[in-house]
């Protein structure tokens, strides 16, 4: 899949931050037998997936404001790393293809 860099991406599942780092709330199931199953084992029906110091800055700039080239300059203004383009991109597709963010 191809990005363009002016598509902003936007947040579609919920999270918190704690200590500045970013745990995304992701729901196990979303069917009626799922849900019943979870609640019968008194279980949630979510779990949490924590994102490295990167993946928090990123993730706090998809609000559906910054494009991702903002956030690619961002990200360039706050680490000096190479290939800082690659993996923003990676990591925005896989967001995308899980359902964590889409593209406007």
């Amino acid at each position: 899949m191809k990005i363009d860099l002016r598509a902003k991406p936007v947040r579609q599942i919920e999270w918190l931050e704690e200590n500045e780092r970013v745990r995304l709330k992701v729901i196990k199931f979303k069917g009626k037998f799922g849900q019943w199953l979870c609640r019968t084992l008194k279980k949630p029906n979510y779990f949490f997936i924590n994102l490295d110091e990167v993946g928090s800055f990123i993730w706090k700039k998809c609000n559906g404001k910054n494009s991702i080239e903002d956030i690619l300059e961002k990200l360039r203004e706050k680490y000096d790393e190479e290939k800082v383009r690659e993996r923003l991109l990676t990591f925005l597709l896989m967001l995308n293809k899980y359902g964590y963010i889409k593209f406007e």
